[in-house]
């Protein structure tokens, strides 16, 4: 594809220097990857601009520069290179447009779940994949944990990549042979413009609680993110949302989409009930168009019901057989760090992401449903630094309230001080039934050391991750390891 193909599909507001007649190579926002007659993209990031990195994009061969800021690149400078400089009012957006048109506008050759929500997008994202492959389809992922093209895992560093790599990876999910694709949306990617000009078949909502305020400030922004999606969804689409979530009718008010409900209410289009689960899985039932389901899966809580139920409403929406549904919910494994139980005798460990006051609120409840009184609950986690402060007391009074005891530890500390982010944990609560162990690894050990022999121990906060941050630094660490390692002793 030329260059003039290409800026065709975005709004230019000046063109400087020479229009390359050859076939583009690439788009590219990092000036390191930069081929010979590419574009580079400059996006102002977090912590680096892309328009400082112009110089370095055109040295290895760029034949433009598409930026934002038209001060930051002189126009003589371009053209000296014999390229062109492409000013847009919105780079991020910019970005978006010219990878879809590269690659062909992927998402419109499969069919595009996107999951968005506060807890759950990665759960029923997997539920969605089983599905799809025990109806016979082949299946890419985009997610928190990891990204797939079938079998083939892709290692994952964002929730939601940036937009040309979401439009390369759609782009090798279909030339693999990808039927259907899922994928986690999340706030920030949805404010930053890196799933515009996606195609989605369906759009699913699993519920809003407090997170993310460090990025979004106020819950309204928050919400107001998550609703883009809804927003944005073709007229042939399906919106399918919680209707047990007080946020649920309100997100998708306004989509242009076939929007249907799911949960426990009487009126929810896939009707949630008889929910019973142990720590050996959950069953339950749904009830759509007068016919009654019966579904079971490994997963456990109430929570990876309703997780199960948004992936049941979809798959069904989309044609897919209910058996086949039935079957893929059945078979779907367990998600790493996601109410991830391990055991030794009588004594239970659980590794759950929970990072939020309702997600580590609903964990610890699920666990109280399962043992009663009748054993011990342990909990062990801390906050992250240089997010949202203002769930950390939150958190704390939580897992007080509902634990028999609390062993507060450093999470991912980043740039702040582990000892800061435990006394602001420590503020929201009123009970004396914690202690303070900052090294992560000595309050698993002590936890599983010094509890009962029938203990339940929940290990939140980190999950699927294997790295604890601190400083820019990422040292190797995981809960399950740390929890098995002492589990065996």
């Amino acid at each position: 594809m030329e260059l003039t193909d290409l800026l065709n599909n975005i709004k230019v507001i000046q063109v400087v220097g020479e229009i390359s007649r050859e076939r583009i190579t690439g788009i590219y926002y990092d000036s390191r990857k930069v081929t010979r007659n590419s574009v580079f993209v400059a996006i102002k990031g977090f912590k680096k601009d892309g328009h400082k990195f112009i110089f370095d994009a055109i040295n290895k061969g760029a034949a433009a520069i598409v930026l934002e800021d038209e001060k930051s690149f002189p126009d003589d400078a371009i053209t000296r290179q014999n390229a062109a400089k492409i000013l847009v009012k919105d780079s991020r957006q910019a970005l978006a447009e010219l990878s879809n048109s590269f690659f062909e506008e992927p998402s419109k050759k499969i069919k595009l779940i996107g999951v968005t929500g506060t807890n759950g997008k990665t759960t029923t994202t997997y539920f969605l994949k089983s599905i799809f492959e025990i109806a016979g389809y082949k299946t890419g992922l985009v997610g928190t944990i990891t990204n797939f093209i079938g079998d083939k895992e892709i290692t994952s560093s964002l929730t939601t990549p940036e937009s040309n790599d979401l439009n390369m990876l759609f782009h090798e999910m279909y030339s693999q042979g990808c039927k259907y694709a899922v994928m986690e949306v999340s706030s920030h990617s949805l404010v930053l413009k890196r799933v515009h000009k996606l195609s989605f078949s369906a759009g699913i909502f699993t519920n809003l609680t407090q997170d993310h305020l460090d990025f979004h400030t106020s819950f309204e922004n928050y919400f107001n993110a998550k609703k883009i999606l809804f927003d944005n969804l073709e007229s042939s689409a399906s919106a399918i949302y919680n209707m047990d979530d007080p946020c649920g009718n309100k997100i998708v008010a306004d989509s242009k989409a076939k929007v249907y409900s799911y949960g426990r209410s009487e009126t929810s289009d896939f009707k949630l009930m008889n929910i019973q689960f142990d720590l050996n899985g959950t069953s339950f039932k749904v009830m759509y168009k007068g016919q009654e389901y019966s579904a079971e899966t490994k997963l456990i809580g109430d929570f990876n019901a309703y997780n199960a139920c948004a992936a049941f409403s979809s798959a069904m929406l989309l044609g897919i057989a209910a058996e086949a549904v039935l079957r893929g919910i059945k078979n779907t494994k367990q998600v790493p760090g996601r109410f991830e139980v391990i055991g030794k005798d009588n004594k239970k460990v659980i590794v759950d992401y929970s990072h939020t006051p309702d997600s580590l609120e609903k964990a610890l409840l699920a666990i109280r449903k399962i043992v009663k009184n009748d054993k011990p609950v342990y909990t062990v986690f801390g906050c992250g630094g240089n997010r949202d402060r203002t769930k950390r007391p939150m958190m704390g009074k939580v897992a007080s309230e509902i634990a028999d005891k609390l062993i507060i530890t450093s999470d991912n500390p980043r740039f702040e001080e582990p000892r800061t982010i435990i006394e602001e944990i420590k503020s929201g609560i009123s009970k004396k039934n914690y202690k303070v162990i900052e090294n992560r690894e000595e309050a698993i050990k002590n936890a599983i050391q010094s509890s009962e022999d029938d203990a339940v121990i929940l290990i939140a906060g980190k999950g699927h991750e294997t790295y604890q941050e601190i400083k820019d630094v990422r040292n190797h660490f995981s809960d399950k390891e740390i929890a098995e390692k002492y589990l065996n002793r």
